[in-house]
């Protein structure tokens, strides 16, 4: 099967690069393209896609809650499979034309609901486990029926400090996320 993985920045791409070449017998073959960040960025590289018999959005996600009080599927690095989305907008309310999309779960993975925004959300009022961020509602809306969406949890909201996230980020593996899709 031909997988293309869409990722949102560059060190995701490098991730998901590094946890397929460990691994000696794929079952699939994998084209890893970068689509940019945001929902505009998600939409053009959609369109450009080269043929491929599954997509799938595969990138970090911040999710609401204390990491200490969530469930361990829930601890950074941890993979997650988004099944409903919202948009989310500037000023904290649902967009009109944002509700929700659902799919029917693809992998053997805890799954989510997320909230695409415009915007990084860095205090809500949002439920716990609620996952954010600026792609999913974009591909859910445009993705064919098969295509599915992965998550690597990446930080928690609201943050309790001031974090940098690229350093945050250093010692996540996405090996556990691509067994997933390699599992499917």
């Amino acid at each position: 099967m031909k997988v293309i993985i869409l990722t949102p920045m560059q060190i995701e791409q490098e991730k998901v690069l590094a946890a397929l070449a460990r691994i000696d017998n794929l079952k699939n073959s994998y084209e890893v393209v970068v689509s940019g960040i945001g929902r505009e960025s998600t939409a053009k590289a959609m369109m450009h896609l080269p043929p491929h018999d599954v997509c799938v959005l595969m990138g970090f996600a911040a999710v609401v809650g204390k990491a200490r009080e969530l469930p361990d599927y829930l601890h950074l690095g941890k993979p997650i499979e988004i099944t409903e989305t919202s948009l989310y907008g500037y000023e904290g309310g649902l967009f009109e034309n944002g509700k929700p999309i659902k799919a029917t779960s693809k992998l053997s993975l805890p799954c989510l609901f997320s909230l695409t925004s415009d915007k990084f959300v860095r205090t809500t009022d949002l439920a716990e486990k609620t996952v954010v961020n600026m792609e999913d509602y974009t591909f859910m809306y445009l993705k064919k029926p098969q295509d599915f969406i992965l998550r690597i949890i990446s930080d928690f909201l609201p943050h309790e400090i001031e974090i940098d996230f690229f350093d945050e980020v250093k010692g996540i593996d996405f090996m556990e996320g691509i067994m997933a899709i390699e599992n499917m």
